[in-house]
């Protein structure tokens, strides 16, 4: 005859389903794709990017982020900030706590000071980086950075999305003046990308960027964030053969794949696998790649090859360059490589006087095609392995029932 189970035992397992589902359901917000959606904040959403706060933000579980159309954007870019007080400008704007359009109105005492990620970073003194929310008479609600003698700058015009206590992005009239996060800061110190490149063994490859032009994108993307991949003389001059064939277009968008309008250091590449657009992605083109990390490598898959960083040659925010192992080549460009046939009564027996070469024979596998369902998988917005997280749910169903059944 079954038993039931005790009920501190059913209990638990309750609680442990509940927390797999939580944990592959939570922290699922993006804040480029949700004003994606509002055409009227791709300034703001274009510089939330630039300045790498976009990254923070989706990296944190409670958040509100008080958004600039693209008129308030155009006053503040008419200012001619540098990228980093601009960075600090904006930062200002994201809160750390959650406020929806309902508990703006329900404020305790009419008024609440919250901290920004301005405060949060640790470059904003005493309590500069606190804004100051205000309910005001007729329904409206003001704000005002706390380093702005208590005056509201702007109040608050719409909501645009809410996840309750997850994320809340709200409209506000205008800029938030505060003349600690408006200081002047110094630009990152001049970076010569092909010089660098050249000494450390990237020469032929910086040779080509100055040849074709491709060098202006790189550099107009120095200031906001720039990762490149970089193949060395010995990988460039092998493949040159194949690189004159192509057109003088082609050949820039040859180039621009290896790079990525993102600083993206080897830690974060190895914490956020998926899709990555490059400096040549334009539209229905996509010229993307999946990054992957294996153990302590991370390798850079194209559908044609896969490549793996082999070294860092330059780590100076906002600009760094890898090496790697190959030629990155875009789908756009080149046919995916054929798969080795495996087991193969042809391939089992090799010619007489031929010889074997296991590193070859590596390569072609790893420059076989890549199935579209794994930059699916990659892609996942939120980071979260949906496959291993079925698994075990399902072990622990059948925990459930083996228990359940005894």
């Amino acid at each position: 005859m079954a038993h039931a189970p005790p009920i501190t035992t059913t209990f638990f397992l309750s609680f442990l389903l509940v927390a797999i589902f939580s944990t592959t359901t939570s922290h699922a917000h993006n804040i480029t794709q949700i004003l994606a959606k509002h055409p009227e904040f791709s300034t703001f959403n274009h510089y939330l990017t630039t300045t790498h706060l976009a990254a923070e933000i989706n990296r944190r579980l409670t958040i509100t982020i008080l958004a600039l159309d693209n008129s308030a954007m155009s006053s503040l870019l008419s200012k001619q900030y540098s990228i980093p007080t601009l960075k600090n400008i904006l930062s200002l704007h994201v809160l750390t706590d959650y406020f929806g359009s309902k508990k703006l109105h329900q404020i305790t005492d009419g008024s609440s000071l919250t901290a920004s990620m301005f405060q949060a970073t640790g470059s904003a003194t005493g309590t500069s980086g606190y804004v100051n929310i205000t309910d005001l008479k007729g329904g409206k609600v003001g704000f005002g950075s706390e380093d702005n003698n208590g005056k509201l700058d702007a109040v608050y015009v719409k909501s645009l999305k809410e996840i309750p206590y997850n994320i809340s992005v709200l409209q506000i009239s205008q800029v938030l003046n505060s003349e600690e996060a408006a200081a002047p800061i110094a630009a990152p110190s001049d970076l010569n990308l092909t010089v660098i490149m050249a000494k450390q063994g990237c020469k032929a490859f910086a040779d080509l960027l100055i040849d074709t032009g491709a060098k202006t994108t790189f550099e107009q993307n120095l200031d906001g964030g720039l990762t490149v991949f970089c193949p060395t003389d010995a990988l460039v001059s092998s493949f040159m053969p194949r690189y004159k064939n192509l057109t003088a277009a082609r050949k820039v968008s040859l180039l621009l794949y290896h790079g990525v309008p993102v600083y993206q250091s080897l830690q974060t590449l190895k914490s956020s696998n998926g899709v990555m657009n490059t400096l040549a992605t334009d539209g229905a083109n996509k010229y993307d790649f999946t990054v992957q990390d294996d153990g302590e490598d991370v390798t850079l898959k194209t559908k044609v090859v896969t490549a793996k960083i082999t070294a860092t040659l330059k780590d100076e925010e906002p600009l760094i360059i890898f090496k790697v192992n190959k030629v990155l080549l875009p789908r756009e460009l080149f046919k995916a490589e054929p798969e080795p046939v495996a087991h193969s009564p042809k391939a089992a027996k090799a010619p007489k006087g031929a010889k074997s070469n296991k590193a070859d024979a590596a390569d072609e596998e790893a420059d076989a095609p890549v199935d579209d369902s794994a930059d699916q998988t990659a892609d996942n917005e939120n980071g979260v392995n949906k496959i291993n997280g079925g698994k075990l749910i399902w072990m622990v169903l059948s925990l459930c029932m083996g228990i359940f059944f005894v």
